[in-house]
């Protein structure tokens, strides 16, 4: 897996696997792109910050081989 994030757009970007794309399902913020078989090829997040800024402060927070059930 691949990923790239564009400051600007404030979207990241994670490339599963180098394919065509056939296809997109749009969930929100959360954009799949998928192959002509239905696999998932990309998943686009938009306004990243603000979606997975919370979820990576809990994240950090965390101490060492701790689950956590974030909501």
């Amino acid at each position: 897996m691949r990923m790239r994030y564009d400051r600007e757009g404030d979207v990241l970007d994670m490339l599963v696997k180098e394919a065509q794309i056939h296809h997109a399902e749009d969930y929100g913020q959360i954009i799949v792109n998928y192959d002509e078989e239905g696999k998932v090829v990309e998943i686009e997040i938009v306004d990243a910050s603000k979606l997975l800024g919370g979820f990576l402060a809990q994240i950090i927070k965390v101490p060492k081989r701790e689950m956590v059930e974030i909501v």
